[in-house]
């Protein structure tokens, strides 16, 4: 889970206009610092100032999603106390849904459901199982469009042994949906997450 999430970060890809404005500038270099963290370290140095943006731009979801979701990653990382950091990365997220309720933020949350279950899988699966993919249900029921709720589903199986109903079998159906889905999608605004179609491809040639 650690190399995935590794992966992930590197394959963020940052496709915003130039804009003018202290926003859009702190914005556009922090998520550009994050397409290119290769480490627990730097991914949290580029946590703290998507914090602080949110701190100053109280009325923009984005800022907290990507602090959110690199809370997120860290916990998967194991980098300090994973469960401690799942939770910070709820208050996060909870932050953002306070401004927006979207598909976006529905997804993330579905992931620190999983890091909280990744803590103590035997004791916490059932639990947190349940609220991972009731999250991803969400973010499909929001917005049909965004490809990254089946992107996470597919991560999810590709990492699950057969035996439970994950594998190939299970993952790549997924992964082709997210992949079609991403051929259309458009992100409604500039700093909105665009990350995910490298990740599926990955999967799919995997599993041809």
């Amino acid at each position: 889970m650690k190399k995935i999430f590794i992966l992930f970060v590197s394959m963020m890809v940052l496709k915003a206009n130039a804009q003018n404005g202290k926003y859009e500038t702190a914005m556009a270099s922090t998520l550009q610092e994050f397409g290119q963290a290769k480490d627990a370290n730097s991914l949290a140095v580029v946590e703290l100032k998507f914090e602080r943006i949110a701190n100053v731009e109280k009325d923009k979801w984005q800022p907290y999603y990507y602090a959110a979701l690199i809370k997120a990653q860290l916990s998967f990382m194991q980098a300090g106390n994973p469960d401690a950091l799942a939770d910070e990365a709820a208050e996060l997220a909870n932050k953002a849904v306070a401004i927006q309720n979207n598909s976006e933020l529905s997804c993330v949350k579905s992931m620190i459901a999983t890091a909280k279950m990744l803590v103590d899988p035997q004791n916490r699966w059932m639990q947190y199982n349940a609220e991972s993919n009731h999250y991803l249900e969400m973010a499909k029921q929001q917005d049909s469009t965004n490809p990254r709720p089946y992107t996470i589903q597919a991560n999810n199986m590709i990492n699950t042994p057969e035996q439970l109903g994950g594998g190939c079998k299970t993952a790549l159906p997924l992964a082709q949906k997210a992949l079609a889905l991403y051929v259309e999608f458009k992100p409604a605004n500039a700093f909105n997450p665009v990350w995910g179609k490298e990740m599926v491809e990955q999967i799919i040639n995997k599993c041809r």
